[in-house]
């Protein structure tokens, strides 16, 4: 046995003489590897993994350069075909490799930090990269890495703690306080800034971290971000922000006293440089946060809010005017001194025409803040005195009607009882009876809907207290 064991120790000693002599003469270096090409677009499985495996093997034996070069490659294949995702994750011991590569040399880092992104862009393979321990080296990079290099460290974190499992995974190795560093400090890129936030913003799920932060006070430092002229930057510090406060009285006081209502003013005004994006989380950061108080009203009132809101409700995108119709349905809910303001401001003609929207949803709260508006006396008489005005809303009752003998969508409740707020004035009760349109409400209310069917009560006392005037007259 002992002279078996010397024979074969020998012949390794000479095997490793060789390798030393054939690394040492430069064969292994780029120019003389044999390079395998990439198999094209119909090439079967085998192939690809054939391919894949003699890249692995070039990041394992290569130099620097050869490292490099192979990573490049993994991830122009992954890019062109995910079923080179499959094939890379199923590789044995490529994933440990990749995570080994984020704690070399930058440009091999950088390269490394790319392939582990396209991998976290499927969540079947994100347990894959966390179980190969990979938030500690991203966090690594986060902190020492090149531009790039951080930018996709970054963003893999944030595919990462999508999944709040892996929370305390970037906490435990210090990822909070570098995404807070980076979030804080001038030097760095937009995209980097952004995705950081975009980390915060997940992580900010776990009351600890979400109060560390605040003792930080980094409510404020991202409140300066929302003034940022990078629409990713202001989209997602808003984002942040809006799930850091929403639900915490503390964070949100201090949100407004450091001044973020003003800045989601600034973002929504019409004027501003900000992207219809920018807008848009504006005015979900304004739903979700400014409604708590009566402080909190004043301070979204007093900044000529209600001039950007309207503006937005008549000129913005599709889906700008979603979100400031939310926002408008919320404040037509609030004490009667702002229903008259909104009333005098014209949102009232802008709320009519919401009515006919093609998604029940926005139909829904266009006339239930519609309803809202006219329930003012002073709006209702403003109302009516644009003809228009009513006979669009009985047009729409009609088409209502038609549509529902098909199917049971509509939203003619709603236009119902806006007929109903409007006939506490007689004129409107007349105009109505006057119209060809009675006969749609009539069938409404056989339908056993209740509101029609005290809708037609009314109007048909109108109608014989009219014939009674016609009696008398004569």
């Amino acid at each position: 046995m002992q002279s078996d064991l010397d024979l074969i120790s020998v012949r390794f000693d000479r095997h490793v003489r060789n390798l030393s002599l054939i690394y040492s003469a430069g064969i292994l270096s780029h120019g003389f590897a044999i390079v395998v090409s990439r198999p094209n677009g119909k090439a079967c499985r085998d192939d690809m993994r054939f391919y894949i495996r003699d890249l692995f093997t070039r990041m394992k034996i290569g130099d620097l350069e050869m490292k490099k070069q192979a990573l490049i490659k993994v991830n122009e294949s992954m890019v062109e075909d995910d079923r080179y995702i499959k094939i890379v994750v199923e590789t044995s011991d490529m994933i440990n490799v990749l995570v080994e590569f984020l704690d070399s040399e930058i440009g091999i880092q950088e390269e490394a930090c790319k392939v582990m992104l396209l991998i976290c862009e499927f969540d079947l393979y994100k347990h894959v990269l966390i179980r190969s321990c990979v938030v500690g080296p991203l966090v690594r990079v986060l902190e020492n890495g090149n531009c790039v290099g951080r930018e996709v460290s970054a963003r893999c974190l944030m595919k990462l703690t999508e999944n709040s499992e892996n929370v305390w995974a970037v906490s435990a190795h210090g990822g909070v306080a570098a995404l807070l560093k980076i979030c804080s400090c001038g030097e760095f890129s937009g995209e980097l800034i952004a995705s950081s936030c975009g980390v915060l913003r997940n992580l900010v799920g776990v009351e600890e971290i979400k109060r560390y932060m605040i003792e930080e006070d980094m409510v404020s430092t991202f409140i300066k971000l929302i003034g940022s002229k990078d629409e990713v930057v202001q989209v997602n510090s808003i984002d942040l922000l809006s799930s850091m406060c929403c639900r915490d009285e503390q964070s949100r006081e201090m949100f407004v006293r450091e001044g973020g209502i003003q800045e989601l003013v600034l973002v929504s005004d019409p004027n501003s440089l900000s992207s219809s994006k920018s807008k848009e989380m504006a005015l979900r950061a304004i739903h979700n946060l400014c409604f708590g108080s009566v402080s909190y009203l004043s301070a979204l009132l007093s900044s000529r809010f209600l001039h950007h809101l309207l503006y937005l409700l008549r000129n913005g995108e599709i889906s700008v005017q979603e979100s400031a119709l939310k926002v408008t349905s919320r404040l037509c809910s609030l004490p009667m001194e702002i229903k008259r303001i909104m009333g005098d401001a014209g949102y009232m003609s802008e709320l009519v025409r919401f009515l006919d929207a093609k998604s029940l949803h926005v139909r829904e709260m266009a006339s239930e803040a519609l309803y809202c508006l006219i329930s003012v006396p002073k709006n209702r008489k403003k109302f009516l005195q644009d003809d228009g005005n009513m006979s669009y809303i009985l047009q729409l009752l009609d088409h209502e009607e038609i549509s529902n003998e098909r199917s049971d969508l509509g939203n003619t409740k709603f236009l119902i009882s806006i007929l109903m707020s409007l006939t506490r004035c007689n004129s409107a009760r007349r105009k109505i009876s006057a119209s060809g349109y009675l006969k749609s409400i009539e069938k409404v209310a056989e339908r056993e809907d209740s509101d029609a069917k005290k809708l037609v009560k009314k109007l048909s006392r109108n109608k014989f207290r009219t014939i009674l005037g016609g009696i008398w007259h004569s």
